[in-house]
């Protein structure tokens, strides 16, 4: 496993650092020019004003001088970290020579096709190169499964996030996301995901995951179940934007089972959970089985290059040339970034850290749980985390505005988080997968003395 002296360097040194209240004079000039001109859909800098400068390690400085630490990573596409000295290396070799080539075949594409396909499952042979998106993986996978079955239908799971085009929108279980839109594409349909917290079967706690995957099997075994039998299920192994919910591993193994019984195809969704950030290559790995497809983005550019990719059984490798295709699905930076951030993370045991790490932090998280009258649950596996906010930990009221405040707080203080979750109440935390064991302490002590000062204000004192 990489140690701690091979990491510190990749950062900025003494993080954080602030040295005038974000957003400073500078970043707010930046964020009016972006008010003035974008769009009013943007949204990252109204919950954490600034204006990036630069970028190292799980480090980011803004334009003000003030260094932050980056327990956000992008969303979780910076998983080696900002300006990996590698990756770039990799990346300017690359643009010297070629950087668009379509589907046209060249060394370093097959470079990461041989990465890839030393990382996934042998049963999943095949590989596709899609848009530059998650979002178009998903798109992808629907395709690819609906044009196996002969079926239209899509199963998906309450709490998901898939992405925002038509079709991964259609997948996508937050309304703020979906109202006012107009139809997306039909017949798809919602079952619970294994949610422990948030229960809703009134059966014990433990059992949440079992109860959910029996509601899966009922809906495909009933044929007044009111759902025709779809051409797949799609599911998160890890819940990102739902609120970083790990669900029981045997809830993945039991759906595996009842996908594969009632012969309709498996997508595991690992845009967000995979490449390393469970502490595991990928998240499906944890239930220790094989889908039939599997999506991948984020990670997989090195350092931000957009790319999307699926993995898939050789049983569906029935597509004739041309019959999906697209123009951005011949990056050649973005091969050659990932391939070297995906060498590095295997060398290093990057996985391996992330999940050593990511206990520690859990263990902080769960001691400011259990000290915290406003914290309901904080949950999470490998350096994907979540802190879910309530105003009272017996009726677990939802306190979207506690998550919010979290993340303004932090981020004045030097730490960058996000808000997610079924009711846009979990702080979460996706840091890079080589932040340092110090940053990752900081920035979650840091956390914890935000909530106690929210706690504070709440009760008066």
């Amino acid at each position: 496993m990489i140690s701690e002296e091979k990491l510190v360097v990749l950062s900025m040194p003494k993080a954080p650092k602030i040295l005038t209240d974000p957003p400073g004079p500078e970043s707010k000039k930046i964020l009016k020019r972006q008010a003035d001109n974008e769009s009013s859909v943007v949204s990252y800098s109204k919950g954490m004003p600034m204006a990036i400068a630069r970028g190292k390690g799980a480090t980011i400085e803004d334009a003000d001088g003030n260094i932050y630490i980056d327990m956000f990573g992008g969303a979780g596409v910076m998983a080696v970290g900002h300006g990996h000295p590698e990756v770039l290396e990799a990346a300017h070799k690359q643009i010297d020579i070629v950087t668009h080539t379509l589907d046209i075949p060249s060394e370093t594409r097959e470079d990461l096709v041989d990465v890839l396909k030393e990382l996934l499952p042998k049963e999943l042979t095949r590989i596709f190169f899609g848009g530059p998106t998650g979002s178009d993986a998903v798109e992808q996978a629907i395709k690819l499964a609906k044009w196996n079955t002969g079926r239209n239908g899509i199963i998906a799971f309450d709490g998901a996030y898939h992405g925002m085009t038509g079709g991964s929108l259609a997948l996508t279980t937050d309304s703020g996301h979906r109202d006012g839109i107009g139809q997306l594409i039909p017949d798809v349909h919602f079952v619970p995901y294994a949610y422990e917290y948030r229960n809703p079967f009134g059966c014990p706690d433990d059992e949440t995951d079992l109860y959910a995957a029996k509601w899966l099997d009922r809906v495909l075994s009933d044929s007044h179940s009111g759902i025709s039998k779809p051409a797949a299920v799609i599911i998160e192994a890890i819940q990102g934007e739902g609120g970083s919910i790990p669900p029981n591993p045997r809830f993945l193994k039991n759906i595996r089972e009842i996908t594969t019984k009632h012969d309709v195809l498996l997508i595991c969704d690992e845009i967000q959970c995979g490449l390393g950030r469970t502490g595991k290559m990928f998240g499906f790995e944890h239930s220790e089985i094989v889908p039939d497809i599997v999506t991948l983005s984020k990670a997989l550019g090195g350092v931000g290059f957009p790319i999307s990719a699926i993995a898939y059984k050789e049983k569906l490798n029935t597509w004739p040339p041309g019959k999906t295709i697209g123009t951005f699905r011949g990056n050649m930076v973005a091969f050659a970034a990932g391939t070297a951030a995906l060498r590095y993370m295997v060398r290093e045991d990057i996985p391996g850290h992330a999940a050593e790490l990511g206990k520690k932090v859990l263990d902080r998280l769960k001691d400011c749980e259990a000290n915290s009258s406003i914290v309901g649950e904080a949950r999470g596996i490998g350096l994907m985390l979540g802190i879910e906010m309530v105003k009272d930990k017996k009726t677990r009221e939802p306190a979207p505005e506690y998550a919010k405040k979290v993340r303004s707080l932090a981020h004045r203080k030097g730490v960058m988080i996000e808000v997610g979750g079924h009711y846009n109440n979990v702080a979460r935390l996706l840091p890079p997968l080589v932040i340092t064991e110090e940053l990752a302490m900081k920035g979650t002590e840091i956390i914890c003395e935000v909530i106690a000062e929210i706690e504070q204000e709440a009760k008066g004192e």
